[in-house]
């Protein structure tokens, strides 16, 4: 599978400050076999990013977390915020690839539990800052950014409550899972700047369209036109949603939908004017 790379600039720092390159991923899907998806990985410290998200799905097997770990490992010495998804917590089931396109009924076809608590261990130990649910603060290229995350929200984990408030810092960044509306309207409402977000494999199979290609679906109630890249609504936060790397085991294919990651670089917007 070819892999892309997505890259983007948003004018969001304050006058004279220095450019911050985001590298975000999600939805790895990793399972021993990943080798191509294994060695890509491998490679992005070469893309020098100043911070590291991940939206979740590392893992797609009860044998990931080593994998992993260690596709990731260089990465681990770059300041990262993660959370984690559905795919994190349980490892995948067979399911009607058709039941995409219908109304979400709120079941689950979960499978065996993963073993979570260590794979979040392993990344905390390593610096990277748990968001499931939190809220905290970390210092980029002397940028003082406020940082808000939930759990998953496909698995009704998420507990905005928890982390609301207005924003505080030079910036805001929110990051989820699955981007549901409930989750963007509530860090919209707290004027968040930029949120990041996964989940939706950027429909997975699109079709082709008049200016590039649709998808048929968000696997939530986000709007098929926000499934993937850099989206923003009037008085809204700016959205990215990764289109992903990998798919579940039970459904391999990805049509006009390659995988990808992303570099963000967030610049000043004096800069962006002139």
């Amino acid at each position: 599978m070819a892999y892309q790379l997505r890259q983007v600039s948003l004018p969001l720092l304050p006058s004279g400050a220095s450019d911050i390159r985001i590298l975000h991923f999600s939805d790895l899907h990793l399972t021993p076999a990943r080798k191509s998806e294994i060695a890509d990985i491998k490679g992005w410290v070469k893309l020098k990013p100043d911070l590291v998200i991940s939206t979740g799905d590392f893992l797609a097997h009860r044998e990931a977390v080593g994998v992993a770990l260690s596709a990731l490992d260089e990465l681990l010495d770059i300041p990262g915020l993660y959370v984690f998804g559905s795919n994190d917590y349980y490892a995948p089931k067979f399911k009607n690839p058709l039941s995409y396109l219908k109304k979400d009924s709120g079941q689950r076809n979960l499978g065996e539990k993963l073993p979570i608590e260590e794979f979040d261990r392993q990344l905390q130990s390593r610096g990277w800052i748990n968001l499931n649910n939190k809220r905290s603060s970390i210092s980029i290229n002397g940028i003082t950014i406020d940082i808000r995350g939930t759990d998953d929200a496909h698995l009704e984990l998420d507990d905005y409550e928890k982390v609301s408030g207005k924003k505080s810092g030079e910036l805001s960044i929110g990051v989820t899972h699955a981007p549901y509306r409930r989750v963007l309207d509530a860090m919209a409402q707290d004027e968040i700047d930029l949120i990041f977000a996964g989940h939706t494999h950027g429909g997975q199979v699109r079709i082709p369209w008049i200016g590039g290609t649709r998808s048929l679906t968000t696997n939530c109630d986000l709007p098929n036109w926000r499934s993937r890249g850099v989206t923003k609504l009037p008085n809204q936060p700016y959205l990215n949603v990764s289109a992903g790397m990998g798919y579940s085991p039970f459904a391999p294919l990805r049509l006009f939908c390659p995988g990808e990651k992303t570099i963000i670089t967030l610049t000043n917007k004096v800069k962006a004017l002139s």
